[in-house]
């Protein structure tokens, strides 16, 4: 029981992990003991934050764009080269678009569900090999970062993203019954409000923000860093196709 939630000795890469909650939860992980790789579309973006937190433990940087198939496959093709097996993918990469319903584009419903929900599963499927060979020696994981948007209806005109998140989570469900054969979890996270360049309302307006919040308050990074612990760890290896709610009761007062 002393390493329920001990990420000693497993790896990890991140996708969208060089800002907001995606290095929220590379802090954690490292605190925790693994060796992180965090991956964002902004090269000089991705290793300034692999810097940062390589004070803390073994962060890599390795930059890409898992919005197409074919970057997900590169990005997999660099993971690759570098590492034979991956205990923990989190696909945290993200987009949002807001526009009323009579003007909303196609281009923002096709950024924001080819790296929502299209830019996790063809991921995971490129780094299946490396997720397969964790698997061979404790469960492997996949946590899928959603949103409460998925769960419940914002009011926001947030089209692409509602259902984007929405889908992600049944699509969680759909790869968990399956890869759980292959000793891989598959889970995800649905945040509500942290501070982060995505939700500029929390991060700068969180006293507005936190009188809608039944908790009193945002998200902190403990609170996204331990949900994704407790998931990666020993102490999530029988939680699989779950979505774990994390947003301060959010969900349940709308």
């Amino acid at each position: 029981m002393n390493d329920l939630f001990s990420l000693k000795g497993r790896t990890a890469l991140i996708t969208g992990g060089s800002r907001g909650i995606g290095r929220m939860m590379a802090a954690g992980f490292l605190a925790q003991g693994a060796r992180v790789y965090i991956s964002s579309r902004k090269a000089a973006a991705c290793d300034q934050t692999a810097r940062e937190l390589a004070a803390d433990g073994d962060c890599i940087s390795l930059p890409g764009d898992v919005a197409t198939v074919e970057g997900a496959r590169a990005l997999a093709a660099a993971f690759a080269a570098r590492e034979d097996k991956l205990d923990i993918l989190i696909n945290n990469a993200g987009a949002a678009w807001g526009a009323p319903i009579d003007e909303f584009p196609e281009s923002g419903w096709d950024k924001v569900v080819d790296t929502n929900l299209k830019g996790p599963f063809f991921l995971t499927q490129a780094l299946a090999p490396q997720l397969r060979k964790a698997g061979q020696t404790r469960v492997a994981k996949v946590i899928n970062i959603a949103s409460i948007d998925g769960v419940s209806v914002n009011p926001m005109e947030t089209y692409s993203y509602a259902a984007s998140k929405s889908g992600l989570i049944h699509l969680t469900r759909r790869m968990a019954l399956r890869l759980i054969k292959d000793n891989i979890a598959v889970t995800a996270i649905a945040p509500g409000a942290f501070p982060s360049d995505m939700n500029r309302e929390a991060r700068d307006h969180a006293d507005e923000v936190s009188g809608h919040i039944p908790a009193g308050r945002i998200g902190t990074p403990e609170d996204i860093a331990g949900a994704a612990i407790y998931l990666a760890s020993r102490a999530g290896d029988y939680v699989v196709g779950e979505t774990l709610v994390v947003d301060g009761g959010v969900t349940h007062a709308r």
